[in-house]
């Protein structure tokens, strides 16, 4: 028994020699802060994929939501409770499954989500 701690023990040893004589050393990069767009809608992996279909030149898919093309073009901080309450009563007869496709659909109308459901979006995708 005694052997077997002592040559783990002369094997870790040497292990630690070798590596402090090569000067091997293991870097870690930091990472790097990505630039967030200031109308950046804070789900940042559903923005990324929106500007790439937006790209793409895909057709805007509705959700039987069509009365809020009315607020194209609003900043999101702009809306009254009466409006934020329409886009939550979309949001929640919406499947899980079909938020992410939704707000896609929003951003390629050029219609911001309320601030005040962002979080709620968030929540839905992530299915908690």
């Amino acid at each position: 028994m005694w052997y077997l701690a002592a040559g783990i023990i002369l094997l870790g040893a040497i292990v630690w020699t070798v590596e402090k004589l090569t000067g091997k050393q293991r870097k870690v990069e930091p990472a790097t802060a990505r630039e967030i767009p200031a109308e950046c809608c804070g789900q940042h992996a559903v923005c990324e994929r929106d500007r790439l279909l937006a790209a793409s030149g895909k057709t805007v898919e509705y959700y039987d939501d069509e009365e809020l093309d009315a607020f194209s073009g609003m900043p999101s901080d702009t809306y009254s409770d009466e409006a934020t309450e329409q886009f939550r009563e979309v949001l929640y007869t919406l499947n899980n499954s079909d938020v992410a496709g939704w707000l896609c659909s929003l951003q390629l109308r050029g219609i911001s989500l309320p601030d005040g459901l962002k979080d709620e979006a968030i929540m839905l995708i992530n299915g908690k």
